[in-house]
């Protein structure tokens, strides 16, 4: 199996996506399991400079910063293909996804790639075999609550690349009672892999 551990969270020490995608991870591995990692705050670019509409741009028209841009595009893609299960920790930042984060939906999102189009225009998503564990944490939102703009669009994105098995591990409301939310998360994480 190759598993896809990409943290989003701009802090490196003392933060708790991280640390509970960890724990999520040293769960599911197994022996002769590949992780591929990727930390979103490592190495990130932003799409820009677009002359056309769905980051196609004629080769010979790529500035510098294009041809970096659909480099890194093209490891996005590939490492989402050709894993078998994908863990994204994130945070939640004033209701939504870090920058980081869309970027990365952003560069991932490659027509023939990740989704297609059908002749009636239906957009198809590429895909189905991926089984995605979301570790989301909050300081005060609620993790599906009416101020959680994060956890619908990240699901939507994944559903537009055809990824439907997708599991929630939250720790939301740290700043209210820090304790409780992980203990909350760390027995999520528990109750995943009980028979």
């Amino acid at each position: 199996m190759k598993i896809y551990q990409i943290d989003s969270s701009a802090r490196k020490k003392g933060s708790t996506s991280r640390a509970l995608a960890k724990k999520l991870l040293d769960k599911i591995k197994k022996p002769g399991d590949k992780i591929i990692y990727r930390d979103l705050d490592d190495e990130m670019l932003f799409v820009a400079g677009l002359t056309e509409s769905g980051m196609s741009i004629p080769d010979n028209e790529r500035t510098k910063q294009h041809k970096k841009m659909f480099e890194l595009s093209d490891k996005l893609v590939k490492e989402l293909k050709e894993s078998d299960i994908v863990i994204i920790s994130t945070p939640i930042y004033n209701f939504g996804p870090p920058a980081t984060l869309k970027a990365w939906s952003d560069l991932a999102a490659r027509v023939k790639s990740t989704f297609k189009y059908s002749s009636d225009g239906k957009q198809i998503g590429l895909l189905e075999d991926k089984k995605v564990y979301l570790v989301i944490t909050s300081g005060g939102t609620k993790i599906g609550g009416k101020d959680d703009y994060l956890t619908p669009w990240l699901k939507h994105v994944l559903n537009f690349f055809g990824i439907k098995n997708i599991q929630t591990i939250s720790a939301d409301q740290m700043s209210i009672d820090y304790e409780k939310s992980i203990i909350q998360a760390e027995k999520q994480i528990e109750n995943l892999f009980k028979d």
